[in-house]
């Protein structure tokens, strides 16, 4: 039986001490107790509410209506979308300081919110695909956030995750900078899949930090389709207001 599944007494031990750790929440400073309890659980009942989201674009969708009215009319290229939270505050911030400034220690709390809303068994998916970076912005950046969260999200939820089958071959800029109606064009045959990975057949989901107008998602999703991917799901953290 593998030794992980009996951890050593020293490990376990450790483990222990961890999670009476001191700590504090990054958002209202309040003393919490745990090595990775950056978000006390006040705060994340208070800004991380489960609202009733469309199924397809995880904007915010009146009770009891699976889809909003613009899915209805022209539904994107994959079949679920889920989000944890709003962008908006305090999570617009921690994401900037997680994805930019390297608060690492945010990861495990990021992850466990995204993790409550994935419906069991795990939505009905194989495998997880973080949204690449290209390489010039992973060698500044030193690590791909989204990449951190899908192998985070992996462990929680017992599933597979592929960090280098989707690569990121052009350098395009920053979607953030571009006005919406020129993001679709920024990122047109930016992605590429890995000639050494099979993904046929397989139900995948695409993670990433933050989906705004869906373009780069939107992309990936057919390129994805058009390998012979059975089903693309759309997982982030948080999702822009319409």
């Amino acid at each position: 039986m593998p030794s992980c599944l009996h951890p050593r007494p020293r490990l376990r031990g450790l483990s222990s001490w961890l999670d009476h750790w001191p700590n504090r929440c990054a958002v209202c400073h309040a003393d919490t107790v745990g090595a990775t309890a950056r978000i006390c659980t006040d705060c994340a009942l208070r800004f991380g509410a489960d609202f009733p989201r469309c199924h397809r674009c995880a904007l915010r969708a009146p009770s009891g209506k699976l889809l909003c009215g613009a899915c209805l009319r022209a539904p994107p290229p994959w079949s679920r979308a889920i989000a944890a939270c709003d962008y908006g505050y305090p999570w617009d911030g921690l994401l900037t300081a997680f994805k930019f400034n390297e608060a690492l220690d945010l990861l495990p709390a990021l992850a466990g919110l995204l993790a409550a809303r994935i419906p069991p068994p795990a939505a009905g998916v194989d495998l997880l695909l973080p949204v690449p970076l290209s390489a010039t912005r992973l060698r500044e950046r030193g690590y791909n956030q989204a990449g951190l969260l899908a192998a985070q999200l992996a462990r929680r939820l017992n599933l597979a995750c592929s960090a280098d089958a989707l690569l990121r071959v052009t350098d395009t800029p920053h979607q953030i900078a571009l006005p919406r109606e020129q993001r679709s064009a920024n990122v047109s045959g930016a992605f590429a899949i890995a000639q050494t990975v099979r993904l046929q057949g397989l139900r995948v989901a695409l993670i990433d930090d933050v989906m705004t107008t869906g373009a780069t998602l939107g992309e990936l999703s057919r390129l994805l389709l058009k390998s012979g991917v059975a089903d693309v799901q759309v997982w982030v953290f948080a999702r822009t207001p319409a």
